[in-house]
């Protein structure tokens, strides 16, 4: 691996130049037919093959569904912190195929299944029985937790913003990625959910699961030729600084030269991982009288990292 543009790791004898790769929209679009294919029939697997009551199935499901929300904190922090993006999705992307297994091997395999029921009584089914099907069920919650927040930025890494070309096709990349996202959930909300009533759950899980393994074969075939972004330390911890030194020089006037904003001089950023954030004077609020800076580089970086978040309010909407 050789340095390349700073704060990535690169082989630019492979890949001279940024761009989009077919690894991040393989990955999400698969990994979001598989995550709606489970979710939006789980009540009714629930309560048709393993016998639970409405009430049960519903909160079976909710409590599953908060559980994937709350997952790419821990993907999230992995990556930004240890792991770096690439090795968070590798992982987490095996997990997530490893849970998807399960479940079509609990809806494939007559034994993992309690028997049908006579008339209204519904044998429940035994132990091992649920743990095959709820441990599965919950290593996709855990690896959903490592795609949802690293898949869109770790694409967006692939895209040099000091470049005025990579910048341009960075907007045509999120276009893509949201497209496949929505193209992954229509796939799964229609074709999918009529194969698993009218072929049986066994074929309705296996297709996701076949995605999975189609999405992580695609994302490991670019590994080459991606740019890695070296992990900087927990990101909580830098904005917990930036509060306190900005109310530690709230009365201390700004400069007229930009640079003297930065801690270091030159081009290399004092955070190992990082490049320094491009002053801007856009987004300027004036409150009584002071003017107030927010740079734009760094609210680019809060979209693109934690863009999962409003896809998430979304999913939550919908449902």
């Amino acid at each position: 691996m050789g340095h390349n543009k700073g704060f990535f790791l690169t082989k630019p004898e492979i890949r001279p130049q940024g761009g989009s790769k077919p690894g991040p929209e393989g990955t999400e679009v698969c990994e979001r037919l598989a995550y709606y294919g489970i979710s939006k029939s789980l009540v009714t697997y629930l309560s048709t093959r393993l016998h639970e009551g409405n009430v049960s199935a519903a909160r079976n499901f909710t409590t599953w569904q908060g559980t994937c929300y709350l997952t790419p904190l821990i993907g999230a922090t992995l990556a930004d912190s240890y792991w770096g993006k690439y090795r968070t999705i590798a992982v987490f992307s095996t997990i997530y195929f490893l849970g998807m297994s399960a479940l079509t091997l609990s809806a494939s395999v007559p034994s993992f299944q309690p028997p049908q029921c006579v008339g209204s009584i519904c044998p429940q089914p035994t132990l091992s029985q649920y743990l095959l099907y709820f441990v599965g069920l919950y290593m996709i919650a855990l690896g959903a937790g490592g795609i949802k927040p690293c898949v869109s930025s770790f694409g967006a890494d692939q895209f040099d913003d000091t470049d005025p070309v990579e910048k341009a096709k960075k907007g045509a990349f999120f276009n893509w990625f949201y497209f496949c996202i929505n193209i992954g959930s229509l796939i799964s909300g229609t074709v999918l959910i009529w194969v698993q009533e009218n072929c049986g759950y066994s074929i309705g899980f296996g297709i996701p699961t076949f995605f999975i393994a189609l999405a992580i074969g695609s994302f490991f075939i670019g590994s080459d030729i991606y740019r890695f972004q070296i992990p900087g330390g927990s990101p909580l911890t830098r904005a917990c600084q930036v509060v306190v030194a900005a109310t530690h020089k709230r009365k201390t006037d700004l400069p007229v030269d930009s640079s003297l904003l930065y801690e270091l001089d030159g081009k290399t950023s004092a955070i190992e991982g990082s490049r320094k954030l491009e002053h801007s004077s856009e987004f300027r609020l004036h409150v009584w009288g002071k003017q107030i800076f927010k740079n734009k580089s760094l609210l680019k970086c809060i979209k693109y990292r934690y863009s999962f978040i409003l896809h998430f309010c979304s999913d939550i909407a919908c449902f």
